[in-house]
């Protein structure tokens, strides 16, 4: 008797705790999609949770996020998974590995393999499925389910469609090569220049653009200084030929002052023979005094 009522606690202590879990009633569950031409979001409200979202800024791949709307996720490492519908018995869940969840976050991010293998798995009828634990020690499971999302992502699809090909991060420093003393903008140049017009012409709030001249050591100081110069006008030029007001444009030459390597071999004098473009956002008139301030 004593052994078979051992047994039973033994198997009981072996059985996993519940887990506290949030998944959408399946009749609730819906997918939203926003979006313009710098960022499309695909997203589903998890009840009593937050939310997951796809995110996908301009010139990047999608990332996954999961948005608590309270403290749930304590720190350390949870484990995600493309899992089996609920409704789809025999079709076997898919261990994406570990996502990271900073101190005192309410947000966990996937990584962009892992949002990847997400979207693949939500088109074969797999869901994110996140295992942690609560700051309490409690198992913890969010689930988002796949129901609906075909139509939903076609929506998603044409608005990432419309991205256009770089985000401000990936332009707000360009680095800009001329091959010798003439200012033809070479082809790589100028395509750099032309992503740049076309995101300002989407985001007026990147109001300033910093245009600094540089040259190599070859020649006299008083030479290179000039020849700076004409590098900074030249790409100045351009920005003004495709409608860039003149005065949100600041040209600054140095010459030889300020080189990115020793210029002591061919290829270091080539990295140095150029024009840097820095992007920012200015309140609105003060780049004009500033426009007035050049330094060389």
């Amino acid at each position: 008797m004593r052994l078979a009522v051992f047994s039973i606690w033994a198997s009981l202590l072996a059985l996993p705790a519940s887990a506290i879990t949030f998944q959408t009633p399946l009749e609730h569950v819906e997918w939203s999609v926003e979006g313009d031409r710098f960022e499309c979001r695909l997203a589903q409200p998890v009840q009593g949770f937050g939310h997951g979202e796809f995110v996908r800024r301009a010139g990047e791949g999608p990332t996954f996020r999961l948005q608590a709307q309270e403290a749930w996720l304590s720190r350390g490492s949870a484990t995600l998974l493309a899992a089996a519908a609920p409704w789809r018995a025999g079709q076997g869940d898919i261990n994406l590995g570990v996502v990271l969840v900073p101190a005192n976050s309410h947000a966990l991010y996937a990584s962009p393999l892992q949002a990847g293998r997400l979207l693949t798995g939500l088109l074969e009828g797999r869901g994110p499925l996140i295992r942690h634990r609560t700051n309490q020690g409690d198992r913890l499971e969010v689930r988002i389910l796949p129901a609906r999302f075909s139509d939903a992502y076609q929506r998603y699809l044409e608005c990432t469609a419309s991205l256009l090909p770089y985000n401000f991060d990936q332009l707000k420093q360009t680095r800009i090569a001329f091959v010798d003393t003439n200012m033809v903008l070479s082809e790589s140049a100028t395509g750099r220049l032309k992503a740049i017009v076309d995101y300002l012409k989407e985001d007026p709030t990147v109001n300033q653009i910093e245009v600094d001249g540089h040259s190599d050591s070859w020649g006299n100081r008083l030479s290179n200084r000039e020849i700076s110069r004409q590098r900074a006008l030249t790409v100045k030029q351009y920005f003004l030929d495709q409608g860039i007001p003149e005065e949100q444009v600041i040209v600054r030459f140095h010459g030889e002052r300020y080189p990115l390597k020793p210029n002591n071999t061919a290829a270091n004098r080539a990295l140095n023979r150029r024009v840097n473009i820095v992007l920012s956002r200015v309140p609105e008139g003060t780049y004009s005094a500033l426009n007035e301030t050049q330094s060389n």
